[in-house]
This record gives C-alpha cells, sequence and structure tokens, in this order.
C-alpha cells in the first residue's frame, strides 16, 4: 500500500507522526489535498483544519493556525504556528478570543495592533468553523 510520512508540529512539540494515504491541508492558496509520490512544493499555511487519512481508513483532524508546509514525494511536513488535535479545541475559548478580537478592532489601534487583532480574528473563526464542521456528519 502506498503511503506518505505525515509530520505535524509546533512551538509545543510534535502532534501527529505516522503513515497517510491522504492528507488535506488549508494552504494559503486554498485548500489542497496530497497523496503519495506529491510533486515538491514549500507553501504557507492558513489557520484550518488540517486532515490526516490513515492507511487503516481513519480520519484525524487537527487545527492549525497557520504556518508552513513542505511536501516531498514520501514526506509531509506541518509547522504550524499553534497546532491542536481537533478533539482537544475549545469551543468557548475560540468564542473568547473572537469577542476579544473583535472588540480590539471597534477601537482606535495602530497599523500592527489592528494586523494582529484581525489575525486572531481569522483564527478564532477558523477553529470556531472547525468546530461546527466536526458536528456534522460526515459521509
Amino acid at each position: 500500500m502506498d503511503t506518505i510520512h505525515v509530520d505535524i508540529v509546533s512551538a509545543e512539540g510534535e502532534i501527529f507522526s505516522g503513515p497517510a494515504k491522504m492528507v488535506f491541508l488549508p494552504a494559503i492558496e486554498g485548500d489542497m489535498g496530497v497523496a503519495p509520490r506529491h510533486a515538491p512544493l514549500l507553501t504557507l499555511l492558513k489557520a484550518g483544519e488540517v486532515r490526516v487519512q490513515t492507511p487503516e481508513g481513519e480520519e484525524q483532524s487537527f487545527f492549525v493556525g497557520g504556518g508552513a508546509l513542505e511536501v516531498q514525494p514520501t514526506l509531509v511536513s506541518v509547522l504550524a504556528d499553534t497546532a491542536v488535535r481537533a478533539k482537544d479545541l475549545d469551543e468557548a475559548a475560540a468564542l473568547a478570543a473572537k469577542q476579544k478580537a473583535e472588540e480590539a478592532l471597534s477601537g482606535q489601534l495602530d497599523k500592527i495592533t489592528q494586523a494582529e487583532a484581525l489575525a486572531e480574528l481569522q483564527r478564532a473563526l477558523a477553529q470556531i468553523r472547525m468546530i461546527q464542521n466536526l458536528r456534522k456528519p460526515r459521509g
């Protein structure tokens, strides 16, 4: 069976390492899928869901807050700003981060603070979307 090795790491440490039949990622240019023997690629990731289909047919989901992706024919490396297993996402914390970012954006901010607040808002919204999508049955 053809597989590709996947490593998902963040500053906090490694969150996943193992074989996969397919990996789906939120690339900055749009969502993409990576299969074994994929052409080499370097790109940035936006906040969103990384899905890993294992050789056994199971699917594991992770949230990444952005980062970098390197693809080689036998290896996918995700270097995430932040990474969390989907089951460990905290909806209340994501909603609180969204509200805090929205409040920050409603005030008078310098351009750097505004950019940081917008980035935090995007990460919070991506987490909330992922939590909502995980509640839906996949068919």
